[in-house]
């Protein structure tokens, strides 16, 4: 998994950080989005759940999670946003 290679939890976290991911999401807890935690356990099974989940980053949405609508992240690039959907499946660890 690669966000257990040594030094790339951080780098993933501060790319979350950097994007603002940060402001709306944590770990473990609601915060205006849903956690880390949660987002991977509703994706748990999933076939393709990197791709979906780095196209719902970009994309942004309403409705998966509540009424408050993600916005898009349409400046992020696709190998970023597939980082970060890698690094949130594997528990934001």
């Amino acid at each position: 998994m690669v966000a257990a290679l040594p030094g790339v939890a951080a780098a993933n976290q501060a790319l979350a950080q950097k994007n603002a991911c940060m402001a709306c999401h944590t770990v473990d807890k609601k915060l205006v989005g849903p956690a880390f935690k949660e987002i991977a356990k509703k994706y748990a099974g999933q076939a393709d759940a990197q791709a979906q989940l780095a196209k719902s980053i970009k994309a942004g949405g309403a409705g998966k999670w509540g009424p408050i609508p993600m916005p898009a992240q349409a400046a992020l690039s696709e190998a970023d946003a597939g980082t970060l959907a890698a690094w949130i499946l594997a528990g934001a660890q």
